[in-house]
């Protein structure tokens, strides 16, 4: 589901240029959105074919900011924006060049710490709920139209320095879905709580409000323990930490990290399977796919032979032998056999996802300690923290943070960990 979204959410979207800051919204700015204090939340029930969303500012500032951004399926995928009221749609024009401002504003000023904010969607697909915390982030249009993201590794990007997040959704006529993600770095905390007509919940806890510290400290105790670089994954401005990249990130601004570290537990793997066979269950129509080591490469019959990965393979999920195309079999592999790189369960088992226990996760010293400690900092353990992080054994527990509903009736999110509960 993740690399679902990922792909509606980046079909009109394109990375940021070296742009001037747009104007903010000011502070005397109308905000004509619904809000309630603590304990006095009420929502008026939505309209036919819209959701409700509450925003809810768990932090301990008084200036946070709130972007919804998508593509409308009721309008052939147009990109669009929520206004700063909290239910007018802006649908951005083509401009003639890359990098033109907004023309509206679609900062939606939330209220104070445990106050909630409602606002109202129509059927969006590859969704973002945006968070700033102290500042307004800065978007852009280039020609197409297509929206220009804020970046956590573009240097010149005007939000690069400010504390910022996301969770991601999809709003269709068959359901809801959404997750918190970590797949490109930590943050601000977000929870998300789904309510729906029957009254039934699904709640996905997110970090406290310590949690990005914690993160920060056991990345650089897993650095000091190995010696690998998994204390540059924090990005600091003016001393103090503003979030913590995930491993794909850096390599985007350091693509020599790592560069050898996969190595040992690869060369285990491939000597493992070259005696032994491997199957890998498809959890789709192909079944299990069987095979093992011949030429050097992992070879999976209709799925094909799979070349040794790197470093960067195996942390982007989608590069070398782990990019998807033509062939369906190979791409049912590529998610459940880069799952096992990055959680290290490949020496554990012959079958995966299902002859592995998810207690058994991370566990060898050369693993994504970055998806480890990041599962670790969330009060339920989830969270998508590498992209295929909801690779799942037939029956196991959810590890990628979702929700779903397909009669969904308020859907929660909470900015800040103040709070966080299981």
């Amino acid at each position: 589901m993740k690399k679902f979204l990922q792909k509606l959410g980046s079909k009109n979207q394109s990375r940021s240029h070296d742009v001037r800051q747009s104007d903010g919204p000011s502070d005397d700015s109308p905000q004509p959105v619904q809000r309630a204090v603590p304990g006095n939340q009420q929502v008026l029930a939505a309209a036919s074919g819209t959701l409700n969303i509450a925003l809810q500012n768990r932090t301990s500032s008084n200036t946070v900011y709130a972007y919804i951004t998508g593509l409308a399926l009721n309008k052939n995928n147009a990109p669009l924006f929520i206004e700063s009221d909290g239910r007018t749609i802006y649908y951005p024009t083509s401009p003639s060049a890359p990098g033109a401002s907004l023309a509206a504003n679609c900062a939606i000023r939330l209220g104070a710490p445990g106050s909630t904010t409602t606002v109202n969607i129509p059927k969006i697909a590859g969704g973002r709920i945006w968070f700033s915390v102290n500042a307004p982030l800065v978007f852009k249009i280039n020609p197409g139209p297509a929206i220009v993201e804020p970046s956590v590794t573009n240097f010149s990007d005007p939000n690069i320095n400010l504390s910022w997040a996301f969770c991601e959704f999809t709003y269709n006529d068959s359901q809801l879905f959404a997750n918190i993600s970590y797949v490109d770095f930590v943050s601000i905390p977000v929870s998300l709580t789904l309510t729906d007509t029957g009254n039934g919940t699904q709640h996905i806890s997110g970090m406290p409000s310590n949690g990005l510290t914690t993160v920060i400290d056991d990345l650089k105790a897993q650095a000091a323990k190995d010696h690998q670089p998994w204390d540059q994954l924090v990005y600091s401005h003016n001393g103090a930490p503003l979030r913590v990249l995930s491993p794909n990130n850096l390599l985007v601004t350091n693509p020599n990290a790592f560069e050898t570290y996969w190595t040992p537990y690869i060369q285990s793997v491939w000597s493992k399977f070259s005696t032994a066979d491997i199957h890998i269950n498809s959890q789709a129509a192909f079944g299990t796919l069987s095979g093992k080591i011949s030429n050097h490469q992992l070879s999976l019959g209709a799925a094909g032979s799979f070349a040794q990965p790197s470093a960067r393979d195996i942390f982007t999920c989608s590069t070398g032998p782990f990019a998807t195309g033509s062939n369906a079999e190979r791409n049912t592999v590529i998610p459940r056999l880069s799952a096992a790189f990055n959680r290290s369960t490949l020496l554990l088992s012959d079958t995966f996802p299902n002859g592995v226990d998810q207690a058994e996760y991370y566990q060898n010293p050369i693993t994504n300690h970055y998806s480890r400690v990041v599962h670790a900092a969330n009060l339920d353990g989830k969270g998508y923290a590498f992209p295929y992080d909801d690779v799942t054994p037939d029956g196991g527990a959810d590890q990628s943070g979702a929700v779903m509903s397909g009669n969904p009736q308020l859907f929660t999110v909470a900015v800040g960990g103040s709070g966080a509960h299981t």
